[in-house]
């Protein structure tokens, strides 16, 4: 597959996967799609999140993890993708260390 392919259908399923939890989520938390990781044939994407108020990570990635085969469908309709990837959401380390260095740098 061609990297500009990777790189659309990459931003297409980000956008798509924060619309869905914009529209499903009870509001109790802001979960915000930051990044997807997408395997080079397709066949896997892990949806990179970060969660605010962090106390609420656990139960935010317990809640879309539920909702995974509702966003594969959401998917499906709203996209011309022939296969959808197979879907996963992991909590984005890299972000929540560049929050934590941008903290510590104000401190001073």
């Amino acid at each position: 597959m061609g990297r500009v392919r990777n790189e659309k259908v990459a931003e297409l399923l980000k956008h798509l996967a924060a619309e869905f939890l914009q529209s499903e989520s009870n509001r109790r938390s802001l979960i915000t799609v930051t990044g997807i990781r997408l395997k080079d044939d397709l066949s896997k994407a892990a949806i990179l999140v970060t969660v605010y108020p962090a106390e609420k990570e656990e139960a935010a990635l317990d809640f879309i993890k539920r909702r995974v085969s509702d966003l594969k469908d959401y998917v499906k309709k709203h996209s011309r993708l022939g296969r959808v990837p197979l879907l996963s959401f992991e909590i984005d380390a890299g972000e929540k260390n560049r929050q934590k260095i941008d903290e510590l740098s104000h401190e001073k």
